[in-house]
């Protein structure tokens, strides 16, 4: 990965996933007077659990960005190359899919209603976002590829077998 690639997916992670699940539940917490209360030890199993699969599977997304797509998940810096390798044979959006699971595991792991909330506000916005926004783009730079991958892999919840297309 190059010297500007690099500093790109710092600057990605920087601003979007820790302003998601650190920064802004933090802001969240603090302002509504939050004290964590002990939990029911599945839950934080069950939380843990959560957390690093999505941990895992959103570097392996942005991996796959860096390497396959020669870009970032970033709007600013988005992959120059169609990738559709990995979990993306799966489903469509699985660095916003691991950004879920892990703010359902903070759900979890806090205990806090609040976090929920927030979860509940980030699935709408990106439920508009990315049909409305994101997809068109993709379509405009990728054209009947991307628009034959929208067709046979789901938006949010993984398909159980990978999706194989030679053409692309």
């Amino acid at each position: 990965m190059s010297t500007n690639l690099s500093f790109e997916w710092i600057r990605t992670t920087i601003v979007l996933p820790i302003n998601v699940l650190v920064i802004i539940p933090a802001i969240l917490l603090f302002a509504t007077g939050y004290h964590w209360t002990s939990n029911f030890v599945a839950l934080n199993i069950v939380g843990s659990i959560l957390l690093i699969f999505g941990l895992f599977f959103a570097g392996w997304t942005m991996r796959l960005f860096a390497t396959k797509g020669q870009g970032t998940a970033a709007p600013w810096n988005p992959p120059k190359k169609l990738v559709i390798a990995g979990p993306y044979c799966h489903v469509r959006n699985p660095m916003i899919t691991s950004v879920l699971t892990m703010q359902i595991a903070e759900t979890l792991l806090l205990n806090s209603w609040w976090i929920f909330g927030l979860f509940v506000l980030f699935f709408i916005v990106n439920i508009i976002y990315f049909p409305l926004f994101e997809e068109k783009d993709l379509e405009k730079r990728f054209g009947e590829s991307y628009r034959e991958y929208k067709r046979n892999v789901p938006r949010w919840i993984p398909r159980f077998t990978a999706w194989k297309n030679e053409s692309v």
